[in-house]
């Protein structure tokens, strides 16, 4: 989730602090009932300052003076659809960056240089990354996969799709536009490959790697409903440690069923423990947590 930010208001002069508003234990249960309700993100009582301060600047914004008259307007109102959006991407977008584990990425680069070349040849990878945020991780996966085809002298067939329950991540994402500082842990050779200036600091994703990708508003609540099947690779990093340990195996038991036979699917080390779903086995890396699903089994 984001950092918690300080907001400063118009007080006593425009740099004042204004004093945070306080909610009572009722209404923080009404609202961590909410939240995980309609997102299955659990928030625990430390992170109650959290709440109540990014609750605080959007009610601001609106001019609302209390939690529960904003409560109201969040469930009940003719506008709960549209602050519910706006209030799920301040609540839930989280900080990222380009190839942000680096082991993991060079898991997903030995499974797709040990692929037969012949199937990488005529059927196309279709990788998945779940929680996408403002798609670093989805740009960073098809500037990887571009780089294993290449090196495979092979044509770049491979498709890239990114999904987030925020919609003003995934229009940020679909932009393909960064700031410079967002390339600081990016090699220079893909910088200079994959990146064209866009004004005096900022850069825009090459057509070559956005032309590859796609991005939907997704809940992983709802996965029952998603239309993909048949992944190669699933990533879903950084994303499971806000919800509770029995949904964290549900969220994982649909995406296991939507990788294709022999498909990887690389999870947030310490995300998940003690679990082991039938068809699926265990990848033996000591830095990042993942599982292959046996060839074995049928779609």
């Amino acid at each position: 989730m984001a950092d918690v930010h300080h907001p400063l208001a118009a007080g006593s002069g425009p740099w004042t602090l204004r004093r945070r508003l306080n909610m009572d234990e009722a209404q923080f249960n009404q609202w961590q009932n909410l939240l995980e309700h309609r997102t299955g993100i659990t928030l625990p009582s430390h992170r109650k300052s959290f709440l109540e301060t990014h609750l605080g600047i959007r009610m601001r914004e609106i001019g609302c003076s209390n939690f529960q008259t904003y409560y109201e307007t969040v469930v009940s109102s003719p506008a709960a659809m549209v602050e519910w959006s706006v209030l799920v991407d301040r609540l839930t977008v989280q900080e990222t960056r380009f190839f942000r584990d680096p082991d993991a990425f060079d898991l997903v680069a030995d499974y797709v240089l040990a692929q037969p070349e012949e199937s990488l040849r005529h059927r196309p990878l279709e990788a998945w990354s779940v929680g996408c945020s403002t798609g670093e991780e989805v740009y960073s996966l098809a500037m990887l996969l571009n780089e294993c085809m290449t090196r495979l002298e092979l044509p770049p067939l491979f498709g890239v799709t990114g999904s987030d329950v925020s919609k003003p991540a995934i229009s940020k994402a679909q932009q393909g536009r960064f700031t410079r500082r967002k390339l600081l842990d990016v090699d220079d050779t893909l910088q200079t490959r994959y990146f064209r200036p866009a004004g005096r600091h900022a850069v825009q994703i090459a057509d070559s790697i956005r032309e590859r990708v796609c991005f939907t508003r997704l809940n992983v609540l709802d996965l029952k409903y998603a239309p993909m099947h048949g992944m190669n690779i699933i990533f879903c990093q950084n994303l499971l440690i806000y919800f509770r340990r029995w949904r964290r195996r549900e969220i994982v038991t649909r995406l296991a069923e939507r990788l294709a036979p022999g498909g990887l699917l690389v999870l947030g080390q310490g995300e998940l423990t003690d679990w082991q779903l039938p068809g699926l086995q265990r990848v033996p890396s000591e830095n990042v947590l993942a599982w292959t699903r046996r060839q074995t089994d049928k779609e």
